[in-house]
């Protein structure tokens, strides 16, 4: 039974690693990786050289920050919430609405954002024009495209996110609910000191988890959102690797950004989790 699983693996995820190995070379299609010339770690030196580095890794670590302490508590929040809910139909209803965003591709979601949000004919600015107010170009102001980014990942993957929770949930004795109804506890006392305490040990993974991805931010999202008036807050490094990599064909410098990427990855959920062993929690390993 675990065959397809591990197959995908081998195939998807450990075969394509020996692709790395063109992040040090000058890598030529027509050569292949046997005969490209070696190079060492000039592309990652021109990354740091590059004038454009410190503004990408700025930007990638803002948007992933700002999901972090927004996007990452509401799973929780709304897990915990659906767990309150003593009525199974009215929850499941409540479950299957917020579930469905999941499903829509990022195509879908920035144009009903478009459509909503935009300066001429959009639902938001006609309702601020007809109050009085100035219409706002909310997809093309710079200082709005990151609070649109998060409140777009809240509404498309809060829901879908909260699964994990509500199946931490769901192995939590309800004997223990009882006997605090007995003790006199409160609702917000219940949440507080069975509920939490339960999801303590999921939130501690997940975030680990998270931190892996910190400078992977989704790359559809941004490239869809991207235009030039927001082009200095927007660019990260998936835009980056594109247009270099994709458009350029400049194959061996992207990849040494993805590298960099990875590694980065890889030592913030080894320094996480050593810090949550520490804690006495049980981490990812």
């Amino acid at each position: 039974m675990i065959l397809p699983g591990l197959l995908y693996f081998i195939v998807f995820r450990y075969v394509p690693m020996g692709g790395i190995s063109i992040a040090f070379q000058e890598y030529d299609p027509f050569l292949g990786f046997l005969d490209s010339e070696w190079v060492g770690f000039s592309h990652f030196t021109r990354l740091f050289s590059e004038p454009d580095f410190y503004s990408l890794f700025s930007n990638t670590l803002i948007l992933s920050f700002l999901n972090l302490a927004f996007f990452f508590p509401v799973p929780i929040m709304l897990a915990v919430l659906l767990n309150e809910v003593r009525r199974a139909m009215f929850r499941r209803s409540i479950q299957t609405l917020v579930y469905m965003p999941h499903f829509l591709s990022w195509v879908v979601v920035v144009a009903i954002t478009t459509i909503l949000l935009g300066s001429q004919d959009g639902a938001v600015n006609d309702l601020l024009s007809d109050g009085g107010f100035q219409r706002i170009d909310f997809m093309t102001d710079p200082d709005y495209f990151r609070s649109i980014y998060v409140l777009q990942n809240i509404w498309k993957e809060a829901g879908w996110s909260a699964i994990i929770f509500l199946a931490a949930l769901a192995s939590v004795d309800p004997t223990l609910y009882e006997a605090s109804v007995v003790d006199g506890a409160s609702r917000w006392r219940q949440i507080w000191s069975i509920t939490l305490p339960a999801l303590r040990s999921t939130i501690i993974i997940l975030f680990i988890l998270r931190l892996g991805n910190v400078l992977d931010i989704g790359f559809e999202h941004i490239l869809l959102m991207q235009n030039t008036s927001n082009y200095r807050v927007a660019d990260v490094f998936d835009t980056y690797i594109y247009r270099n990599g994709i458009l350029q064909g400049d194959f061996s410098y992207t990849t040494a950004v993805g590298l960099f990427k990875s590694v980065i990855g890889l030592v913030l959920i080894v320094g996480a989790n050593k810090l949550a062993r520490r804690a006495g929690e049980e981490g990812v390993y």
